[in-house]
């Protein structure tokens, strides 16, 4: 079966770093587009990041762009996320998420396995 599982989260400092993992199980991975989503407390999911399934290809939603990267290692079976410039309104479950096809997207849709996820707090 389909596993997503999510690490890397934890509590930072504004302007600091972290790099999230989602490794990857039951499907193959190297086959099909991927993406990051985000649910900050009391707010419904929000897309971030797409990479498509070679890497090739990525997408940032504007509050991100210029701060985070995403990349993925095909051989590992694992995506990732480099946050960097991190700011309060960051604060989040990150969540990764499968995408239906080879092709990355903007946006919640054409998603059919998601994470648990892993918690990111940026506070002073």
């Amino acid at each position: 079966q389909v596993q997503l599982v999510e690490s890397g989260g934890g509590l930072v400092r504004p302007g600091g770093s972290l790099r999230l993992s989602c490794a990857a199980s039951g499907f193959a991975f190297s086959d099909y587009a991927m993406s990051w989503v985000r649910q900050a407390p009391g707010k419904g999911l929000e897309w971030v990041s797409d990479i498509n399934s070679n890497g090739a290809y990525t997408d940032y939603a504007d509050a991100v762009e210029g701060r985070f990267t995403i990349s993925r290692d095909n051989a590992k079976s694992t995506l990732y996320l480099q946050m960097n410039s991190l700011e309060p309104d960051d604060t989040a479950v990150y969540h990764c998420a499968k995408r239906l096809s080879l092709f990355a997207m903007r946006g919640l849709g054409a998603v059919d396995y998601r994470g648990q996820g892993t918690q990111v707090t940026v506070s002073s």
